[in-house]
């Protein structure tokens, strides 16, 4: 079974920048496809962006396409999303997903 650990997020004002990481222990990330979704009070959690196992980029939310990216390097078994241009609607707790496992997210809030 996978651990996976979210860190990186935090407080940012609209336009800037933040990059989560994912790491992973217990297993290898990089035998695995591997997923970050948000959430906010009230509302289903959604898949933000997907890395496949070779490293591409599988699925991006259309809301964060052209700001946010995902990476790995599978050499640390880490995940990375970076979030550029954030915005006040990109406020929610970051979770990595992989295999059924989940970390236990990282809040981001965007706001001046």
């Amino acid at each position: 079974q996978v651990q996976l650990v979210e860190s990186g997020g935090g407080l940012v004002q609209p336009g800037g920048s933040l990059r989560l990481s994912c790491a992973a222990s217990g297993s290898w990330v990089s035998y695995y496809i591997v997923d970050w979704y948000r959430q906010t009070a009230g509302k289903q959690r959604e898949m933000v962006a997907r890395i496949t196992i070779g490293g591409t980029t599988a699925y991006l939310l259309d809301s964060v396409r052209g700001r946010f990216t995902v990476s790995r390097d599978n050499a640390k078994n880490t995940v990375y999303l970076q979030m550029n241009s954030l915005k006040p609607e990109d406020t929610a707790v970051y979770y990595c997903h992989s295999m059924g496992n989940w970390g236990q997210g990282t809040q981001v809030t965007v706001s001046l």
